[in-house]
């Protein structure tokens, strides 16, 4: 085996496929150290290989464990398990030459060495190996390399993990798209997939890294169509104002493929947040838009204050007044006209609205509000001055007294006004 030139080639490989060179390394290492042992070593030994990169030089190690007498089982001992009359104790094991060097006898080569730890003791170098044994050294190279290339795609998209990537369609089956990342390959669950939206073979699109995940078969990294982020990430692409932290997104409500609302707000003054993400002639806006599909997006301006924020988070509505109610609860009051544009089709803003400001919000309009209102005087006595029930009562007979009193007053002096205009014309007739 020309050592030089196999690591010269493993490097080639490791640098296409992002690999670092320790790793590679690494990898050469073990595949040596593996073949070693198949042409010269026995069943138990353990080997360990160092690797001169520039050179090509390797110098073999055999290792072994150094244990203490204390940690040994004894001939009786291992009888006793054998017959089955003990079990074998977990702090103990049995010895064997190929594997363990005893304590006393590691410390003269090495002094430092502590139980437990692992000796090398330097190998006999040989000038080269069998064909098997070459073949077992690129078997185990080219194993090595797959499961460091594997890592290294795991890690990555660890990294990844909430953030955009660009995908090109692979293929399309009934519960989950295939997607070509780069490095590797994603899937789009149907529950991650945005309803209504079709996807065809060389399509590409912008996805969101959900989670990144190992399996035996290698990594596997899921992602999204649909989830709120989406549309932030999108954002933070079109948008330099929420890179540079001048604006910043502060919640976020979606229905994929129908509606989203976003929420902004300003870190800085002169600062227009909603004009930031429309764009010049909307631009920015459209840009989001035609990546969702056609997906309407409203941008919202955040408030400090619930009231604002509720009234701003049921736009395109105009709302004339929000009261905050217990239990997280508030009643926007809109007019009439306004009323249906409030709720949206299908209950659809106010439900969006919800979302976005975390509040239970109630849509009612200004008659129904006046109604309410007037009810709430009634059942509370405002009319009469806040007054106990008893003692409103008592007041309204009190009205009802003087009302029947004038009546009656009223008819008398009507009565006596007739006959005194009786008496005159019975004078004029007897005249």
């Amino acid at each position: 085996m020309d050592l030089k030139t196999l690591t010269s080639a493993v490097m080639e490989i490791a640098e296409e496929r992002g690999i670092p060179q320790e790793k590679v390394i690494e990898v050469i290492e073990a595949a040596l150290a593996s073949a070693y042992k198949k042409e010269y070593g026995k069943k138990r030994e353990k080997y360990d290989a160092k690797l001169d990169p520039k050179t090509g030089e390797v110098k073999f190690f055999q290792l072994k464990q150094v244990v203490d007498k204390d940690e040994i089982l004894s001939e009786e001992e291992i009888e006793e398990i054998k017959k089955g009359e003990k079990e074998a104790p977990e702090d103990k094991i049995r010895f064997s030459p190929e594997r363990h060097i005893l304590l006393e006898e590691a410390k003269k080569i090495e002094p430092e060495i502590k139980s437990g730890e692992n000796l090398k003791l330097p190998a006999e170098s040989k000038e080269g190996f069998g064909r098997i044994a070459a073949q077992t050294a690129k078997q185990v190279i080219l194993q090595k390399i797959k499961e460091a290339e594997r890592e290294v795609i795991l890690k990555d998209y660890k990294e990844k993990e909430g953030e955009i990537v660009s995908g090109i369609v692979q293929r399309v089956e009934p519960r989950v798209v295939y997607f070509d990342i780069g490095k590797t390959s994603g899937i789009l669950p149907k529950s991650e997939q945005v309803p209504g939206e079709f996807y065809r073979p060389g399509q590409r699109l912008k996805l969101y890294v959900l989670k990144a995940e190992s399996t035996p078969k290698g990594p596997l990294i899921f992602l999204s169509r649909a989830y709120p982020k989406l549309v932030s990430k999108l954002f933070e692409l079109e948008v330099p104002e929420i890179s540079a932290g001048q604006v910043v997104i502060k919640s976020i409500a979606r229905e994929p493929g129908s509606r989203t609302k976003v929420a902004v707000g300003a870190t800085e003054e002169g600062i227009d947040p909603i004009g930031s993400l429309v764009g010049q002639r909307g631009t920015r806006i459209l840009a989001v838009i035609n990546e969702l599909g056609g997906e309407k997006i409203d941008i919202i301006e955040w408030q400090e204050e619930s009231e604002k924020y509720i009234a701003n988070a049921l736009s395109p509505a105009k709302v004339l007044e929000v009261k905050i109610l217990p239990k997280n609860k508030a009643q926007a009051i809109v007019a009439q006209d306004q009323l249906s544009l409030a709720i949206g089709k299908d209950g659809q803003n106010v439900r969006l609205a919800a979302k976005l400001t975390g509040w239970k919000i109630d849509i009612v309009s200004i008659e129904e509000a006046e109604k309410e209102k007037e009810k709430e005087k009634i059942e509370k006595g405002e009319a009469l001055g806040h007054r106990p029930t008893g003692e409103a009562e008592e007041i309204g007979e009190t009205e009802r007294g003087k009302v029947e009193k004038k009546e009656t007053k009223e008819k008398k002096e009507t009565k006596e006004i007739k006959k005194e205009k009786k008496k005159t014309k019975e004078k004029k007739k007897v005249k």
